[in-house]
């Protein structure tokens, strides 16, 4: 069965990132074709390697990139011109970028608290950007009440509990938290009528990538699960759209 659409994931790492993308991309359930995202080309490689075997039917491309406008640029080019999704549209983007930042306020450097901010929400700005050029290329602009509620695409943003509130020594890793949690939410206010899906979730606790006993008793979120509801977020109609999303074990204290 040939692909339905188009996922576009940065962040692929090897738990939360490489679950969403399992399930996303198997025929059984999301069945789209994948495009992977980060940083290290080796990385990528054993993410897709690991994937594909699960999964050979799956269609699944990387490509090496940080979260610089330039370097997003050329990647989302590269993929218009990728024959593996040729007559593909976008559904869904996330970005799923990790970012920890943990130091004493004192011994903190401007340079420091500013190049967090510029990786981070900087990233989300920019990879945002480039989604919705995707979209409005291949689908217009018209608003959800010209084209009978069609929905265009899916954009999400996985934060943390650090969007709603920073403990001491996190105060960089807490300004870029909340200020994609905003970002979110001047795009869903800004796109929705457009017909893009905006969503932020917050996962509270450990994902791994496992369907361990962790997972059986509700100590730790599995990856998989994570990739469902992405999913289940995705195939939301315009009746009804979730913005914000809290994800946790069942055991994680709140």
């Amino acid at each position: 069965m040939p692909p339905s659409g188009l996922a576009i994931i940065i962040g692929a790492g090897p738990n939360t990132g490489t679950g969403i993308a399992r399930i996303l991309s198997h025929p059984s359930h999301g069945n789209l074709a994948i495009a992977l995202l980060a940083r290290r080309p080796e990385s990528l490689q054993t993410i897709s390697s690991t994937l594909k075997a699960s999964s050979p039917d799956s269609v699944l491309e990387t490509f090496p990139t940080d979260t610089s406008p330039s370097s997003l640029a050329q990647t989302f080019t590269a993929i218009r011109t990728h024959s593996a999704f040729q007559s593909l549209k976008l559904t869904l983007a996330i970005y799923n970028i990790k970012h920890s930042s943990k130091k004493p306020f004192m011994t903190e450097t401007y340079d420091d608290f500013t190049g967090s901010l510029e990786t981070y929400v900087g990233g989300a700005f920019a990879f945002s950007q480039e989604v919705l050029k995707l979209l409005f290329e291949q689908h217009g602009e018209a608003p959800l009440s010209e084209t009978g509620g069609e929905k265009k695409g899916t954009l999400i943003f996985t934060g943390t509990l650090g969007a709603l509130r920073a403990n001491a020594e996190f105060g960089a890793y807490g300004g870029g938290r909340a200020g994609v949690r905003m970002l979110a939410q001047s795009l869903a206010r800004e796109f929705s009528v457009k017909g893009v899906h905006v969503v932020h979730t917050i996962a509270n606790g450990s994902i791994e990538d496992k369907e361990g006993e962790d997972q059986k008793v509700g100590k730790k979120m599995g990856a998989d699960a994570v990739g469902k509801t992405y999913l289940w977020l995705a195939n939301q109609g315009p009746e009804l759209w979730t913005h914000e999303l809290d994800m946790r074990p069942a055991q994680e204290k709140f």
